[in-house]
């Protein structure tokens, strides 16, 4: 008797041989490594519910039944412990964390081990296909893994040892899991978000507010989802939100306040202490996606004239949350920055050395208003962990470190990758994982293709039937599909490289074109390829077939010229939208192409054929 699944439904037998009723649940002590089992759930006549201890009455268990020690009449029942959980209701079917493996999944049945003839213990939870099969039936399980087995693909087990496996549904916060493994609240704040995101919409409060003030500031900052993070939010108090606020760096703040409507963001901003309010709407009264929006307002900067040993002590003076410190700056008597020190240089310099004869003269730095993309690039350009923002006085008014770079060249990524057509969860060679996703992504005008031809056949089937005349437009439509599908990918390789200049100007007059020479070309070798073709597949250019030939690929050419006159409109809606903040799916603007394409090739090409075959 392996799993639990086997165990429900079982009869109950006392020891004169008499069934009392069928096993539905088990109860276990969760204070262990492996938790025993110390309950006894069955349903007896009528199905009336009974509890009963499992050390008392349980003599053994074999495949067939639950036998106990007793007589039915010398059994006294019991009632569930506080430290006890029933398998059937608080875990099967449940979602956990698995704690070792950093993610959320579902229990389908779970294994038991057993010592001696009456003792039963928890090893773990069976979280893969092969439990779902089997609480479905074991005979198909059987089936199953028996076909997999013959297949080379062995249908293994997948097992989430109980001391790392973290409850999440039910009330568990009472219930505390004696052993030596990191439960939810000891995980890193972005694991946490991770897993939060996961959950089933109902669970995702439940799980946040187990967490204390302090990991809910740092788990809902590594949120990526906007929407998320509002519900979070939503299910705190006021009071409980603004100092949960109040604990995060004021950078991360500052972009969850600026996502709440007015009245709450303001409500929230007062109930905070006037240090973290000021910081936070000091961040917010710069523009979006700049310099000054991410950048955070604690750093250590000290008078050029102190010493090491100042610079050393007041870093020893910051708090615990203090933003992570990477330099030290240095300013003369008006405040301005004068130069940087590393930790490194003031750890191996004496303490009675100046902060002016060890600092970095030539310090980088950038104004508030820079985009937050161009202040990436210095950081990476000049190998900095941070960089310093600074007003027309060269005053600090705060530091981007590090971690907010590589948020906003994470998010600048993404968006190239989705303009250019290529999802964030594609593999390396540009396919998704997913066939069907794959093939709807990068060959969806095979589909337009077959639909467009379908409306051609039976437009002209019906009003000429018989002729087959279908099979013109058919053969030359893909020439056109093609083109508007490349002239958009032109499109969306010249943004991504494109660099801006400083006076704004946009290459759009040459852009045209070089796209109006481009499908000219394109069209030329189109049109003369398919008359070389025609000159030697037909042998009488008067003929029907002749002429639809030279029609279609006449209407190929075209519309291959006229997908790339429009190549510019394409560049101007891109620009337009980056302009705007705006997110730009390149699937989409292909699929928009090939569509025109399609459209105008079919009206073309169908009204050209029943002119032709009506003459």
């Amino acid at each position: 008797m392996n799993y639990f699944s086997e165990l429900l439904g079982l009869p109950v037998i006392d020891s004169t041989g008499q069934k009392i009723g069928v096993v539905n649940d088990l109860g276990i002590a969760t204070g262990e490594v492996f938790p025993h089992v110390t309950s006894l759930a069955f349903r007896g006549p009528g199905k009336t519910p009974f509890m009963i201890s499992w050390r008392k009455y349980v003599d053994h268990v074999d495949d067939n039944k639950v036998v106990l020690n007793g007589p039915a009449t010398d059994i006294r029942f019991s009632y569930l412990q506080p430290d006890e959980v029933l398998l059937a209701r608080d875990i099967m079917n449940k979602q956990i964390v698995d704690t070792q493996g950093l993610k959320v999944v579902r229990v389908n049945d779970i294994k038991l081990s057993s010592s001696g003839e009456n003792q039963l213990r928890l090893l773990g939870a069976e979280v893969g296909a092969r439990g779902l099969l089997r609480a479905i039936s074991p005979l198909l399980e059987r089936v199953v893994a028996r076909i997999a087995r013959a297949l080379g693909h062995p249908l293994s087990e997948d097992i989430i040892a109980w001391s790392y496996m973290d409850l999440l549904e039910r009330s568990i916060k009472q219930i505390k899991l004696s052993v030596s493994h990191k439960t939810l609240g000891e995980l890193h704040p972005a694991d946490i978000a991770d897993i939060i995101e996961k959950l089933d919409p109902r669970l995702r409060g439940q799980v946040f507010a187990q967490l204390d003030t302090a990991q809910a500031a740092e788990a809902i900052s590594e949120f990526d989802d906007e929407d998320i993070r509002s519900e979070m939010l939503e299910g705190l108090s006021d009071t409980d939100a603004s100092s949960m606020l109040a604990l995060m760096d004021p950078d991360d703040a500052a972009e969850i306040i600026d996502e709440l409507d007015y009245e709450k963001a303001e409500k929230l901003l007062r109930l905070m202490g006037v240090k973290e309010e000021k910081a936070i709407r000091t961040l917010l009264g710069y523009a979006e996606d700049t310099a000054g929006r991410i950048m955070t307002s604690e750093f250590v900067a000290l008078p050029a004239t102190a010493t090491v040993a100042d610079a050393v002590e007041a870093i020893r003076e910051l708090d615990d949350d203090f933003e992570s410190i990477y330099y030290v700056y240095t300013t003369d008597s008006s405040g301005a920055l004068t130069g940087v020190l590393s930790l490194r240089a003031l750890i191996v310099a004496e303490n009675t050395q100046r902060l002016r004869d060890l600092a970095f003269k030539d310090v980088v730095w950038v104004a508030p208003d820079l985009d937050q993309e161009e202040v990436a690039e210095e950081m990476a350009k000049y190998d900095l962990a941070a960089i310093p923002v600074c007003d027309e006085n060269q005053h600090i008014l705060g530091i981007v470190t590090v971690d907010d770079a590589m948020d906003v060249m994470t998010e600048e990524h993404a968006e190239d990758l989705k303009i250019a057509g290529v999802g964030a969860g594609d593999n390396t060679t540009g396919e998704s994982a997913h066939a069907i996703t794959w093939f709807a992504q990068r060959q969806f005008w095979l589909i337009i293709w077959a639909a467009a031809c379908a409306c051609i056949a039976a437009v002209l089937g019906h009003l000429r039937p018989g002729e087959l005349l279908f099979i013109y437009p058919m053969a030359f439509m893909p020439v056109s599909l093609l083109s508007a599908a490349r002239m958009v990918s032109f499109v969306k390789n010249y943004f991504l490289e494109y660099v801006h200049p400083d006076d704004d100007t946009k290459p759009f007059l040459g852009f045209a074109v070089q796209n109006t020479l481009m499908g000219i070309a394109l069209a030329a070798v189109v049109y003369l390829c398919a008359q070389l073709v025609s000159a030697f597949a037909f042998r009488d250019p008067a003929s029907v077939a002749a002429q639809a030939f030279h029609w279609c690929a006449l209407i190929a050419a075209a519309v291959t010229l006229m997908s790339f006159l429009t190549a510019v409109f394409y560049l101007k809606v891109l620009f337009w939208r980056d302009d705007h903040d705006l997110e730009t799916s390149g699937t989409a603007l292909s699929l928009t192409a090939t569509t025109v394409a399609a459209v105008l090739f079919s009206v073309a090409s169908t009204s050209a054929l029943l002119a032709l075959a009506g003459a």
